[in-house]
């Protein structure tokens, strides 16, 4: 098996499980093959890049020091936020015509205004952005991803945030809460085993709607979905060998863009590549997630 990039240039030694491959496969096993084993193609909608965008853009900004992240400074970051997007995936700049552009920067920009009034950059400095974490379970699943940012208090004290830039459709957003809270908790186990230390506060940042969700995990609570995530990695391999991932229907197939696909939809899946191809590819989050 030989190594693949993990969809931001690093190599990928072995096969791993991440937040967004691990919601996948509770929400549909299909779903998940088609994505991480076929790697069928999906093309970013504008809400991704946006979130991309908006993403790269507060990597930056933290980047620079701590009186230079004025909101100025923020919103002069978007274009060549805008152009590190691009340079990731060249492909991706023909499918946006110009006035598309203009306003998806606009919008980033505005996003990035309503920021400052969730949080004031000019007052902390975080420990890390757009951290990679890995780290191997007692039952060996390999568990790795990408936190957007990890801060650290004097007394030790390291809170988890996430950023969300879109707006989940109404009836799915019950679902985007469920899977941000899944993702805040899988981040939570990979800091835990990595560094023995148990997050004292998870916070996830919704730009779009202004809002600011904290939630402070339990050991004991930290350990039962760890023994989630083995369950569904077991899963997973359980299905691999003969590529039994079966559709699990829900309202959310209708946001499905793999309809053509699948069997709930009279489609056809591609031949199986085999559990053997997929080298480090599945399970490697990619820079563009679903806006949630």
């Amino acid at each position: 098996m030989t190594d693949q990039p993990d969809g931001r240039g690093r190599p990928a030694s072995k096969p791993a499980l991440s937040p967004s491959r691990a919601a996948d496969f509770k929400q549909c096993p299909l779903l998940y093959r088609f994505r991480a084993i076929d790697r069928l193609p999906e093309v970013p909608s504008t809400a991704q890049l946006r979130g991309s965008v908006v993403h790269a853009a507060l990597e930056q900004l933290y980047g620079l020091p701590a009186a230079e992240r004025g909101p100025d400074t923020a919103g002069a970051l978007v274009e060549p936020a805008w152009e590190r997007v691009i340079a990731a995936e060249p492909d991706l700049a023909g499918d946006v015509d110009p006035d598309q552009r203009a306003q998806l920067l606009a919008d980033a920009r505005a996003l990035l205004a309503g920021y400052y009034r969730l949080e004031d950059p000019t007052r902390f400095d975080p420990q890390c952005c757009e951290e990679r974490v890995e780290v191997e379970l007692a039952d060996g699943t390999l568990l790795r991803g990408f936190i957007d940012r990890i801060d650290v208090a004097a007394t030790g004290e390291v809170r988890v945030v996430d950023y969300k830039t879109g707006k989940a459709p109404p009836a799915a957003r019950a679902l985007a809460e469920f899977k941000a809270m899944f993702q805040m908790k899988f981040y939570a186990v990979a800091l835990l085993r990595s560094r023995g230390v148990l997050p004292t506060r998870l916070r996830i940042i919704y730009l779009a709607d202004g809002q600011v969700l904290d939630y402070a995990p339990e050991h004991e609570e930290l350990l039962r979905f760890e023994k989630t995530l083995m369950a569904i990695w077991r899963a997973i391999q359980f299905a691999a060998p003969t590529g039994d991932f079966r559709p699990s229907p829900s309202r959310l197939c209708d946001w499905c863009p793999h309809q053509q696909h699948c069997p709930t939809f009279r489609g056809t899946p591609p031949p199986y590549p085999g559990w053997p191809d997929l080298a480090g590819a599945q399970g490697i989050s990619h820079p563009t997630e679903p806006a949630a």
